[in-house]
This record gives structure tokens, sequence and C-alpha cells, in this order.
């Protein structure tokens, strides 16, 4: 009401002016609302950009592969500190070593670098491979029951015929590894894990069903 009597005294409106007055205050009013909308949802979208933005990935690189004679020798010791967590007085590196149709059993190889390392019917059985790096490792038909396989990288590793028997697997990337004839029996697989397993296509069969998987 005071506005319209200051638009009253200020112009001598008459009653009809007084509404047109109104009404051009009230589109200011709504122009001015639209900036300001405007504005904030510009900023809100400026701020969801940068909150969605992806983040940098670091590219993992191994160190260059150890010049000792007798690293391979190592695998049959393993690793003695701080098993449960991959910690060692020294990195366990075994890329490349021959382990084909050795015996391995119960032994601590918590962090090894297994890429390339030829485990081929190697007997695993009872061995602890917590937080190891076996990319591209060759483990067909290695046996693996009652491992220890946590948070092991198998990416694109052949594990085809291995035996993962009452073994316990968490954590565990599959990714590109050939898994056919795998053998699961018992296994102790994680939800997660059992996921990941199911969507590769070299997991057919029987080995499917050991592990869980729903349908074909």
């Amino acid at each position: 009401m005071a506005i319209l009597q200051k638009c009253n005294a200020a112009f001598g409106c008459t009653r009809p002016q007084r509404i047109r007055c109104q009404a051009v205050q009230a589109s200011a009013v709504r122009d001015e609302g639209t900036k300001s909308f405007a504005a904030v949802a510009a900023a809100g979208f400026t701020a969801l950009s940068l909150l969605t933005a992806a983040p940098a990935v670091a590219e993992f690189k191994l160190p260059p592969i150890s010049s000792d004679p007798n690293r391979c020798d190592r695998g049959y010791t393993g690793n003695t500190i701080g098993q449960a967590n991959a910690v060692s007085d020294k990195v366990l590196d075994l890329r490349r070593c021959d382990y084909s149709g050795k015996d391995l059993s119960g032994k601590t190889l918590a962090g090894a670098l297994l890429s390339d390392t030829d485990m081929s019917n190697t007997n695993l059985r009872e061995a602890v491979l917590t937080k190891s790096y076996g990319v591209g490792a060759i483990l067909s038909g290695a046996d693996l029951t009652n491992a220890v396989v946590d948070r092991v990288d198998f990416s694109r590793a052949k594990l085809n015929g291995a035996k993962f028997v009452n073994a316990v697997v968490t954590g565990t990337t599959f990714e590109g590894a050939d898994l056919s004839e795998s053998v699961w029996e018992d296994a102790l697989i994680g939800n997660e894990d059992v996921k990941r397993l199911c969507t590769n296509p070299t997991l057919t069969g029987e080995s499917r069903f050991q592990v869980g998987c729903r349908g074909k």
C-alpha cells in the first residue's frame, strides 16, 4: 500500500496507472530474480564440474628388476617380516623366475613381484600371496589349495587349470586372466571377487558353479 501511495504521490497516477506501475515493478523484480537465478545456477554448475572432474591417476611403475644373481632363490624362503601386510626388509623380486613344477608350499610370498614369473604346475599349497603383483604371471596347473590370495593383481595371468581348493580369495583382480578349467571347490571368495570372476569369459562350466556365479 505504501508503494502505491508513493507512486501516486510522485506521478499522480490514477487507479489504472497505479496498477500499471505495480506491474512494472513486479516485472523488474522478476527480471532481477531471473538474473540472480542464472548467476547462482552458473556458479553451481561450475562447482559441480570441479567436483565431478576425473581425478588424475598416477601411472604405476615397477622398479627395475633386481640385479641380485640369487634373487630367485628367495622364493624358496619367502618373506618373514610383516607377513599379513606384505611388509618386508627387502622387495621380494621374483619376476621372470622359473618355478615351474617346484615346491613352494607354505611359503610367504606377500608383496612379491611375480609378473612374468613361471609357476606352472608349482606347488603353492598354503602359500601366502597377500598383496603380490602377479600381472602376466604363469600359474597354469598350479596348486593353490588352502592358499591366501588376498589383494593380489592377477591381471592377464595364466591361471588355466589352477586349483584354488579351499583357498581364501579376497580383493583380488583377475581382469584379462585365463581361468579356463580352474578349480574353486570350497574356496572362500569375497562377494565382490565373485562378481569380478563371473564377468571373466574364460570362467565356464563347473568353474562358474564352484565360484557361485548365477546363470550360465
